[in-house]
């Protein structure tokens, strides 16, 4: 049953890397588009007033991209939540660095939990 358990769970995780990786991917060729387009209109000679719908639906698609970034950041945090839930907490997925630490007060799923209080002498 641990053995399902686990290639699920990789299953899960080499989607989840895939996914996060498409769309930084996709932020970063978007940022060069944006970038591209008034130096190029620049270099060209040409008015402001050209391309600027271009320019504004490649600013949209950022901020919409920067949204989708946001939303598999969470669902990765909540699948994290669930490999805890299957009992895999030890086992670590991918290659991807260090998680940052889980602030303090906060469990790792996000939830606020009762801290003590500090006693000042």
């Amino acid at each position: 049953m641990l053995k399902q358990r686990r290639q699920a769970a990789e299953t899960v995780a080499e989607a989840l890397f895939a996914a996060e990786k498409a769309i930084d991917a996709a932020i970063a060729r978007t940022a060069n588009l944006a970038g591209l387009m008034p130096t190029s209109r620049e270099e060209a000679n040409l008015s402001a007033l050209i391309g600027q719908d271009a320019l504004m639906g490649a600013i949209h698609t950022m901020q919409a991209l920067g949204v989708a970034r946001q939303n598999i950041v969470d669902t990765h945090k909540r699948l994290s939540v669930a490999q805890r839930d299957i009992g895999l907490a030890a086992v670590s997925f991918g290659s991807g660095g260090e998680k940052p630490p889980t602030p303090e007060g906060r469990l790792a799923d996000g939830w606020l939990e009762v801290v003590k209080p500090l006693r000042v002498a």
